[in-house]
């Protein structure tokens, strides 16, 4: 963080905080805000975390999961007067101001001090004090690292540990991402060390379906899976009435993507799914084929550079076919991404 002594003054004594994060928080944004604010309470400020959505149940498990303040459920008002309040506002995981949609404006307008805690492409300058790492795994190795160039490690406890981690694992695939680095190794012997049950944390995130989830896993497979192998593309495309006929609940469609990405040959793997608010994407790759950029210039969106989201105008099947027509496009890249993946392995077994 740029001018960390100014940062370190700023919260030497209790403050007014707000924490927000991104629409549809996963676990690396629900873990590194609840985390944070932990710590922040630990230093005596008054703290409140305010999410523009709900998000999945497989997350509820973390410490301070029952006072976030779910902003589109009934919660607009005390939500405004809290940012109205604020002394600071935390923006994590996040890196433009458009991904908290509503609170967005808000947040903009305050005249609270704001401070980016992110790893994500595409900033914003709206912040007074930035963490702002594209190299980061995860946001929660950022409060991490922040916390540590505080001298707050002490305040790391079980459960902030345990939250952190969760973050770190599911951002970095299990750790099978290429983001997986030495510092994100050495992070996470830390937290286990403080006492993160990592096994614990892997159950409730990866093992805590419903009947209804695995079905619906199971039917997309099925039924759903699009393979264009002459574009190594792979894709789902999932209606409304689908997600309803399988009683979708917030997290049901996490990590379908990533089926459709383990097939072998593929580059580019993606999701279309009919949203009450819209239609939304999700798009995964491997190697140098940026998905963030792909997302960025044709459907409203962004992330990373393997791993992002968008969102379309058009209706589902008209967004089918918007992605069938760009892919000739992109074919080059495509192939030529696959022969450095094949050329890889080949060496691989070589040696």
């Amino acid at each position: 963080m740029q001018n960390i002594k100014a940062f370190k003054e700023l919260i030497s004594s209790p403050k007014r905080v707000v924490i927000t994060t991104h629409y549809k928080p996963d676990a690396d944004a629900l873990g590194s805000s609840l985390g944070l604010a932990s710590i922040l309470k630990k230093k005596h400020h008054e703290v409140h975390v305010i999410t523009p959505t709900d998000y999945p149940g497989f997350l509820h498990w973390m410490h301070g999961n029952n006072e976030v303040i779910i902003f589109n459920e009934g919660n607009e008002k005390k939500s405004e007067a809290l940012i109205d309040q604020a002394d600071i506002i935390f923006c994590l995981d996040f890196s433009c101001l458009s991904r908290i949609e509503k609170l967005g404006e808000l947040v903009g307008q305050s005249k609270a001090c704001k401070v980016l805690i992110d790893h994500h492409q595409g900033k914003e300058d709206f912040a007074d004090f930035e963490l702002w790492s594209t190299k980061a795994a995860a946001t929660c190795e950022l409060v991490y690292q922040m916390v540590s160039d505080l001298g707050d490690q002490d305040l790391i406890d079980k459960d902030i540990a345990e939250s952190l981690y969760a973050g770190i694992m599911t951002d970095t695939g299990s750790f099978r991402h290429p983001n997986t680095t030495k510092q994100v190794h050495e992070i996470v012997a830390r937290l286990i060390g403080i006492g993160a049950d990592v096994a614990k944390v892997s159950k409730l995130i990866y093992d805590n379906n419903t009947v209804d989830r695995l079905r619906f896993i199971g039917y997309a497979l099925s039924e759903k899976l699009i393979v264009l192998e002459e574009y190594k593309t792979a894709y789902f495309v999932i209606t409304g009435e689908e997600l309803r006929r399988f009683r979708y609940r917030n997290g049901d469609t996490e990590g379908l993507v990533n089926y459709a990405l383990s097939i072998k040959g593929i580059i580019m793997a993606a999701v279309i799914l009919d949203r009450p608010e819209g239609i939304k994407l999700s798009f995964r790759s491997v190697g140098d084929f940026a998905v963030n950029d792909f997302a960025a210039e044709h459907f409203n969106g962004g992330g990373h550079k393997n791993a992002a989201g968008g969102s379309s105008d058009l209706s589902l099947k008209e967004t089918e076919n918007k992605l069938i027509a760009l892919l000739p496009l992109y074919k080059e890249q495509l192939y030529k991404q696959n022969h450095i993946s094949e050329t890889t392995i080949e060496h691989e077994k070589i040696n």
